[in-house]
């Protein structure tokens, strides 16, 4: 596969999670903004979906709860936004699963052949 076509479907794969980036300072209500969120997410699915996807979605959302609210409880990172365990915004470990599929869309597309 050409260079060219491999940056265009990679950048195919960033477009939701922009799209999810740019909705933060518009949607102050976090439990909308995960929903939006979600449906974003449900539309990119239907667009194309790999067995594996719901696999890296459900670990990377686990994973970012737990990270998250290590690195909160360290002092390294705070939010305004405190709707997940009053600790964190709802929206952002949804926000990192979605990047893990995203992430793991990319490395098959820069295998591919």
């Amino acid at each position: 596969m050409k260079l060219i076509k491999r940056i265009d479907k990679i950048a195919l794969q960033i477009i939701p999670i922009l799209i999810m980036i740019l909705l933060i300072p518009f949607i102050e209500n976090d439990y909308l903004l995960s929903l939006a969120f979600i449906v974003i997410m449900v539309l990119s699915f239907s667009i194309k979906r790999d067995k594996q996807d719901f696999i890296f979605f459900i670990f990377g959302l686990i994973t970012m709860i737990i990270f998250e609210y290590l690195f909160i409880m360290a002092g390294v990172e705070t939010f305004n936004r405190q709707t997940l365990f009053n600790v964190m915004p709802l929206w952002l470990p949804i926000l990192w699963a979605y990047a893990f599929v995203a992430i793991r869309r990319g490395i098959k597309i820069l295998e591919a052949k």
